[in-house]
């Protein structure tokens, strides 16, 4: 144990591992926390569940992040989420693996995790200060030396590991301050921009479907003429637009078209394993079966109710129409909305509502294998903060809790 200075700035998954792990080197470590209380974010994960990894074998790993995943691979080494989920077990919290081999507590509560994470933080006699941000550092002969809080506090550091996250979600406290520091000490910085955020549509008759979740649906996005991406998976629609966890992951490559301009459209495919023509004969079945049934009636074995009541609205069908008096034409346009039910997408939402931020401190002036800058010695940067953003699925978090832990052992040395 030594008695290095290291002062580490916010109070979320980055933040807090890296406090553990230079609490296992140092007993002077100090825990800058800008809002009351810790993990503040990561009470909101996984819907208030934590979905805290993601039980995939590492390649696969690395390729659900956007870009610069391969960065990841010095962090993913000292910490991937066996040793990750061996870290809570060991201290009394079970995991279990769910669909996508989601990794969440038993408790299915977010506070279990932090209750650990708490409880490790006083083991190792780590100092907490909340309510206090951190305002600027002192660089000498080029390493850090002090830092001050906004209150006009100054801390003098050995080392100095900023894990402040990005811009979204910011009254959690993220409002790019870390970034900020970054940037004045030299670090290029990557545009930030919201990730994994819901998307607005253009159409009015959406608002009708809020609330709506679909599952095993494929999404495809097309713009100019092209298909830009597509998957299948689960979405919900919103009050003004579609989110969910298969439009929050495809949604990142769909910003930027929006963003030069272009005209995106979202298509839904409803019965992805279903051909048009397997599905046109299940259905022509179960006309010639039921001819005396309304529309609405045939419709409910294949769609939800406020989907087949849009439907009917938009073919401008009635509702309590005989399925016998539906002629050929129209129910070719029916079935063409299974397979290809499309809407105009107008913008993503704003960065503050994106689940994280793309964008942060450029990769280039940070090691990969020790998460210290290459500008200024001494500073070290962990979680969002960096430019790497991933899938949903447990991705993000489990490279905050790495790029934490291998920033507090590195600092520590």
């Amino acid at each position: 144990m030594n008695d290095k200075r290291i002062v580490i700035v916010g109070g979320g998954p980055a933040g807090i591992m890296a406090a553990i792990a230079a609490g296992t080197k140092s007993s002077n470590v100090i825990l800058f926390e800008k809002n009351s209380s810790l993990g503040k974010k990561l009470l909101m994960t996984g819907k208030g569940r934590c979905n805290l990894t993601n039980a995939c074998d590492l390649e696969s790993f690395l390729q659900r992040f956007s870009k610069n995943g391969q960065f990841l691979r010095d962090s993913f080494k000292i910490m991937f989420n066996g040793q990750l989920v061996k870290f809570f077990e060991d201290r009394g919290l079970k995991m279990k693996v769910e669909r996508q081999k989601r990794v969440f507590p038993v408790t299915d509560r977010a506070c279990s995790v932090l209750r650990i994470l708490e409880n490790e933080l006083k083991k190792n006699k780590v100092k907490i200060v909340t309510d206090s941000d951190i305002k600027s550092v002192l660089v000498k002969d080029g390493c850090v030396s002090e830092v001050f809080s906004k209150n006009d506090m100054a801390f003098k550091c050995d080392s100095l590991i900023l894990a402040t996250g990005g811009v979204s979600y910011k009254n959690t406290g993220s409002n790019g301050e870390g970034i900020r520091i970054a940037e004045e000490l030299g670090h290029k910085i990557v545009p930030l921009r919201a990730g994994l955020v819901p998307l607005i549509v253009k159409q009015k008759y959406i608002k009708s479907l809020e609330g709506l979740s679909l599952k095993n649906i494929r999404l495809i996005f097309t713009a100019r003429k092209k298909k830009i991406i597509s998957d299948v998976g689960e979405m919900i629609f919103t009050k003004n637009g579609v989110s969910g966890p298969l439009v929050l992951t495809l949604s990142s490559s769909i910003v930027d078209f929006l963003k030069d301009g272009a005209d995106v459209v979202c298509s839904i495919d409803l019965k992805p394993a279903l051909s048009k023509e397997q599905l046109s004969k299940r259905f022509l079945k179960d006309v010639s079966e039921h001819p005396k049934k309304s529309i609405k009636g045939i419709l409910k074995d294949y769609l939800p109710q406020r989907l087949i009541c849009t439907f009917l609205d938009l073919l401008k069908i009635p509702h309590e129409e005989k399925i016998s008096n539906i002629n050929k034409k129209v129910r070719e346009d029916l079935l063409n909305m299974f397979k290809n039910f499309s809407f105009d997408i107008e913008r993503g939402e704003s960065v503050d509502l994106g689940m994280i931020t793309q964008g942060g401190v450029s990769l280039k002036d940070v090691s990969p294998k020790t998460l210290g800058s290459r500008i200024v010695k001494g500073l070290y940067f962990a979680g969002e903060m960096l430019d790497i953003d991933a899938d949903t699925g447990g991705f993000n978090l489990q490279a905050a809790f790495s790029t934490g832990f291998l920033a507090g052992v590195s600092a520590a040395l």
